[in-house]
């Protein structure tokens, strides 16, 4: 069974709108898993039907009844951070009365994320870190005065032995990429001025514009068509000097005073702002009532009518104006001049627009239908064509698109099956017209044939660029939940590589029944190998949440590490941390740890670990000066306690050790340098011995010799 066989099944919730880039997040089809489903949802129709009948009968009378008592088992217990309890509650009197309770953590009803949290059924799932103790409480509904109480006590588990590490220096695998320690709008807020001492002290490389809200931007005005995040409106800010002076050339000063390279987004849907007076695509006054306006001018409609339909006969000329590749050529052009071509310090890569999967509902005021293959893929060529000739030592990436079935079909494609199910028996009607070739395989070949075909050779496309929220579900862009919710969002990082790690959201798109690891980052490697070799890999959105906690900062790290053992080329965070916030550390560890400027190896070492989900490892060569620096990651809550093996190396002197934890959140701690000594009778080999890793932990080891 296909994955178009669920679609009838489908539904759609509400993006949340991110800060500025305004782009939306996975608001996408959640799919039921199988026709037993359907059958479910058929006796659920029955079982209601069963219920309603019985609903007629008149209710038998009650007699008032009095709560005297609630108890609740276990009264005390002792968890350890990851642990769960279910507890019971139960509630005695005379005569009838509900039995049901409100449970509350510390007086906190459900608890919450630093409490821990306790469900309706009486389910508590602790927190990390833990308090030393909590409260549970049971209240009666039908008598508020009427309680219990249970003690949970905390207490660390012991410290465990921990897997096998071992790195070994002969095996060096390929360059780490210092593009893969990148950002989205490094100065997105900053009401304290804080963005330039956030991109020193993580010697930011690579700042990407782009999102949602700057797809329909006109340079030459700078203003945008924020489409759907707010009201299809041009907003205009008070720049009166533009476009000299404009919100992305202030980004272009910014990432050139810290020596970061700037990523642009271009245009491909066709249509940017055309003014900078303040307007809407849907004047109410001009297509009539609808579903929401905004507050503070109510002429600006949504483009929703009162039925819930959109208005389809909205001029698109109303604030936008069509544009092809040329707008384009004229952009880099004044780039150019204006600082240089990429090669001379001026804008280093051009990202073919952003997630064309959302453009028919993000921007459903000029570009109401589905994007298809010839549109990203022809458009795209046409607009990768005019920057190269702009400025030939530009870098171009692309399609930028963030969801994955949208990997393997257009999103003219998945609508249709939509819109003919059941009768179906005719699609995908885009893929099918395209050789029944998915999606990114196309593309990559539409992109090597055009250089092929071109007398220079001239490479168009550089870099594969796509967009991975690939955590777990509900973690992206949130703080950090309970235990059990940072445990998941941690272990999700194996999305990007390991070939035995499956989520339910992620199938085969060809036979929708059957789970399929995405192993994104290898994934995106077999891709170019077959389809145009020698394309580098992007990934210039992703987030994994919680970049105010610990767990975020692990997390983080795993991803840098993986991005660098994998040989990801490009990596751009999005929503980017505070100084000195947990996240902010993750991305320090690697490239300033002991505030001198040293970082991470540029070279990748093969490293392993018996339990890659315990303790992380990763391990590089610095170029500068030949040490091997090692990165150990403590993903548990509970201390462990093993070696680090150095095979085919002669450590000479002590290690460096470089540590952070929640020990202390505001720094990265430097220790004791330990010893890295002769490993057994092997004349070439070192051992760090005896290292305990505190949990939750991200540890640097630099480790001299040859």
């Amino acid at each position: 069974m296909r994955w178009s066989d669920e679609l009838s099944t489908a539904s759609c919730s509400e993006r949340p709108a991110e800060r500025r880039g305004h782009r939306h997040l996975f608001a996408v089809w959640h799919l039921l898993k199988s026709v037993t489903a359907i059958l479910l949802c058929a006796g659920a129709l029955g079982a209601s039907a069963q219920d309603n009948a019985a609903a007629k009968q008149p209710p038998p009378a009650q007699v008032a009844g009095v709560v005297t008592a609630v108890k609740i088992e276990p009264r005390q217990v002792t968890l350890a951070p990851g642990e769960s309890k279910q507890f019971t509650a139960t509630v005695t009197g005379n005569g009838a009365f509900s039995s049901v309770v409100k449970w509350s953590v510390n007086d906190v009803d459900g608890g919450n994320a630093a409490l821990g949290t306790i469900s309706s059924s009486g389910l508590y799932v602790t927190p990390y870190p833990t308090p030393a103790n909590v409260t549970l409480k049971a209240t009666s509904t039908a008598d508020p005065t009427q309680s219990a109480s249970a003690t949970i006590n905390f207490a660390a588990p012991p410290v465990a032995a921990g897997p096998v590490l071992e790195v070994d220096v002969t095996a060096a695998t390929h360059p780490i990429s210092p593009l893969i320690y990148g950002m989205n709008f490094w100065r997105l807020s900053d009401p304290n001025h804080e963005a330039p001492k956030v991109a020193q002290e993580v010697r930011l490389p690579l700042d990407r514009w782009g999102g949602d809200g700057y797809t329909l931007y006109n340079y030459k005005l700078d203003v945008s068509d924020l489409g759907d995040d707010w009201f299809f409106e041009i907003a205009p800010n008070a720049n009166k000097s533009y476009p000299d002076q404009s919100d992305f050339n202030s980004q272009v000063i910014g990432d050139r005073a810290v020596g970061a390279k700037t990523i642009l987004q271009v245009n491909l849907i066709g249509w940017v702002a055309k003014t900078r007076m303040r307007g809407s695509s849907f004047s109410v006054a001009k297509y009539g009532p609808q579903q929401k306006t905004d507050p503070y001018w109510h002429d600006f409609g949504n483009g929703i009518k009162p039925d819930g339909t959109r208005i389809t006969n909205n001029d698109p000329n109303d604030i936008c104006m069509h544009v092809d590749e040329s707008w384009t050529a004229d952009w880099v052009k004044y780039l150019v001049g204006k600082f240089g071509t990429a090669a001379n310090g001026g804008v280093a890569i051009y990202a073919l627009d952003n997630e064309p999967t959302w453009w028919d509902r993000m921007h459903f005021d000029v570009h109401p239908l589905p994007f298809s293959y010839n549109e990203v893929t022809e458009k795209g060529l046409k607009v990768a064509k005019a920057i190269k000739s702009a400025d030939p030592t530009a870098e171009v990436s692309g399609p930028v698109i963030d969801f994955w079935i949208t990997y393997f079909y257009s999103q003219k494609d998945i609508e249709w099956f939509q819109e003919h199910w059941p009768n179906i028996s005719g699609g995908p009607i885009d893929r099918l017209a395209h050789g029944n070739v998915p999606l990114i395989d196309y593309y990559l070949r539409a992109f090597k044939a055009a250089q092929d075909a071109d007398p220079q050779h001239t490479r168009f496309l550089d870099y594969l660029d796509l967009h991975t929220y690939f955590a777990t579900e509900g973690a992206m862009l949130t703080p950090a939940g309970t235990s059990v919710q940072q445990r998941a969002v941690i272990d999700s990082t194996r999305v990007l590589w390991d070939p035995t790690y499956t989520d339910p959201r992620f199938r085969n798109p060809d036979n929708y029944a059957e789970l399929l690891a995405p192993q994104m980052i290898p994934r995106m490697k077999r891709w170019v190998a077959a389809n145009y070799p020698g394309t580098k890999t992007a990934i210039t959105e992703y987030n994994w949440g919680a970049p105010e906690h610990i767990s975020g900062a692990v997390a983080q790290a795993d991803i840098l590490g993986i991005f660098g053992w994998e040989g990801l080329d490009l990596g751009a965070l999005w929503g980017p941390p505070d100084l000195n916030q947990p996240l902010m550390f993750a991305f320090k560890i690697f490239r300033n740890y002991d505030d001198h400027g040293s970082g991470f190896g540029d070279e990748s070492l093969q490293a392993a670990s018996t339990d890659q989900g315990k303790l992380a490892i990763y391990a590089a060569r610095r170029a500068t000066d030949h040490t091997v620096t090692v990165v150990v990651i403590n993903k548990t809550f509970g201390d462990l306690r093993t070696d680090v093996q150095i095979e085919h190396f002669k450590a000479k002197g002590k290690a460096g050790v470089y540590r952070y934890s929640s020990a202390d959140l505001a720094t990265i701690d430097s220790l004791p340098d330990v010893e890295a000594s002769k490993s057994g009778k092997k004349d070439k080999a070192s051992v760090v011995k005896d290292q305990l890793f505190p949990a939750m932990s991200i540890t640097l080891y630099e480790v001299h010799g040859k």
